[in-house]
């Protein structure tokens, strides 16, 4: 299945009717021809590519995810085999402004910043270190400038004293009350664009992150854990079973993404969550489109439905 996605992709990038029929559904390949490659590489970025702030400031963990760097290894391969984006990869957070800074203080002179990025991936961890300034230049990016902003699981940790982010990202986290577990995920949207490959119900094994402050009245919600399966959970936030994985918005005028996937880095090879990240960001760089509004919960599935 993960060859037939990458030829798929590969076709996409030739050009002609297979590149536009692919534009519905494309999948990551394993390589691109050559000329869609290049970009900041020194002949120039190709038109139309865009770029992606991939980043990555875990310096604060109270543990540090080793899937971090093979997660950001993997976006910048799919941005880079697609064609579709240029991926700077940055773990220190000076690049988070509109006004980058050397340590010394001083502007810097070049590199990426938010004057420069499309869109930005992120999997900060709990308290980046970031100015007020800079908190201001990232509502801005999202907000007002209508860029993107695809967040990854333990994202959701990050920044959590500072509530506007949460009000942008759409909740904060408040803990992985089953630890890592195999688990059964729900498909609430199988029309979004991330999660389209996916089956209505599929199994998966990861930390799945609880999110408090979260409403569905502000967000869509893609998927869900499906506590059902699962033992009883006295640290379950929600009774009813409502346990958002994955879910999409807007801020202003920019579109927000957030998938709890994945804490162990080889999840990051599994073909469906990998796809799920590449298709959000194609749709947060605008890319693609999709109905975001949000819906309540769905009722339960009448048995044998």
């Amino acid at each position: 299945m993960k060859n037939l996605w990458f030829a798929s992709l590969l076709f996409a990038v030739m050009g002609g009717a297979l590149w536009l029929g692919a534009q519905q559904n494309p999948a990551p390949p394993a390589a691109a021809p050559g000329p869609q490659r290049g970009g900041r590489g020194g002949r120039g970025r190709p038109a139309g590519r865009k770029v992606l702030l991939a980043w990555a400031d875990t310096r604060n963990g109270i543990a540090q995810h080793d899937s971090v760097s093979h997660a950001l290894a993997t976006i910048e391969r799919l941005g880079y085999e697609s064609g579709f984006w240029d991926t700077y990869i940055r773990t220190d957070s000076n690049i988070a402004s509109y006004h980058p800074l050397m340590t010394t203080g001083q502007p810097a002179s070049g590199g990426p910043s938010f004057n420069n990025a499309d869109a930005i991936f992120f999997m900060g961890h709990r308290d980046v270190p970031i100015d007020d300034r800079q908190k201001a230049d990232l509502l801005k990016f999202v907000h007002d400038d209508g860029k993107g902003f695809v967040a990854a699981h333990v994202a959701l940790t990050a920044l959590m004293s500072w509530p506007e982010f949460g009000e942008m990202l759409g909740g904060q986290f408040q803990d992985h009350p089953y630890g890592s577990v195999a688990g059964v995920v729900i498909n609430e949207d199988p029309n979004f664009p991330a999660t389209r490959h996916l089956p209505a119900f599929f199994n998966l094994t990861d930390e799945f992150y609880q999110v408090k402050n979260f409403s569905r009245e502000k967000s869509r919600v893609l998927l869900r854990l499906d506590t059902s399966k699962l033992p009883p959970n006295q640290n379950l936030i929600n009774k009813n079973g409502d346990f958002p994985l994955a879910w999409a918005k807007m801020y202003g005028q920019g579109r927000v993404f957030y998938g709890s996937f994945a804490h162990d880095a080889k999840t990051w090879d599994n073909p469906d969550v990998y796809r799920m990240y590449f298709e959000a960001i194609r749709w947060a760089l605008k890319l693609t489109d999709a109905d975001v509004t949000p819906r309540p919960l769905p009722p339960p599935a009448e048995p044998g439905k």
